[in-house]
């Protein structure tokens, strides 16, 4: 299967010429011509990686790129941008970006940096989930909202590890079942029922924007609230 690729330029000719080239390439490309868009695709679509043009109408890509990971979007994204100021570059990577390309560029770099970005993917394990307004520290096992965290149990903590990850996707509870309690567990869906309890007052007590909902039959989802 080949790789997808989120491709954000307002300059339709350049978006044209990279997708041509990047389709030469093997790679299967979604176009957009601005943040906006950007920002839905990715939220939306299953890419295995992200170029973004800072400068867009709308949302720029800075602003989409920061929305995207506020919202639980761990993508790599490498981001494009005649900007070559050191502060913009650090601004950023600060913001997410986890390569910096400055045009114009020349094509060979182009596919270089994105396998390199690509590479990197499945090694790709950020310190803290973001997803709304919520934040989840994978070293100290902490949900934080506006400064107040909740140190939670391990199993609270891989449950609410695995829903962050992927939000908006409703995981299967035999799945949860095998990932958090393991597949030879004796544990039954009620183990799961009594974790999302658990978690779902959790959320309540911060007062956070986002819940686990669940759907008859499946599994359960984390969804936005406001």
């Amino acid at each position: 299967m080949r790789m997808r690729l989120l491709f954000a330029e307002d300059d339709r000719s350049l978006c044209r010429a990279v997708q041509t080239i990047l389709e030469h390439a093997g790679y299967g490309v979604d176009v957009v011509y601005d943040g906006s868009d950007a920002l839905d695709y990715a939220r939306e679509g299953n890419y295995d990686g992200i170029i973004l043009d800072w400068m867009m109408p709308g949302l720029s890509g800075l602003e989409a790129l920061s929305q995207m990971r506020r919202s639980g979007v761990t993508t790599p994204c490498l981001m494009l941008t005649a900007r070559d100021a050191v502060e913009d570059r650090v601004t950023g990577l600060n913001t997410g970006a986890d390569d910096y390309l400055p045009k114009p560029f020349d094509t060979g770099e182009l596919l270089a940096r994105i396998r390199a970005m690509l590479r990197r993917k499945d090694d790709f394990r950020p310190d803290t989930l973001r997803f709304a307004d919520i934040e989840l520290d994978r070293q100290r096992m902490t949900l934080t909202r506006d400064g107040q965290s909740v140190r939670l149990s391990k199993k609270a903590f891989q449950l609410m590890e695995m829903l962050m990850e992927q939000p908006r996707r409703v995981h299967d509870v035999n799945r949860i079942l095998e990932r958090i309690w393991g597949w030879d567990s004796e544990s039954d869906f009620n183990a799961v029922w009594v974790a999302v309890s658990n978690l779902r007052r959790t959320l309540k007590d911060l007062n956070a924007g986002v819940e686990i909902r669940a759907t008859r039959g499946v599994g359960y989802s984390l969804e936005e609230t406001r």
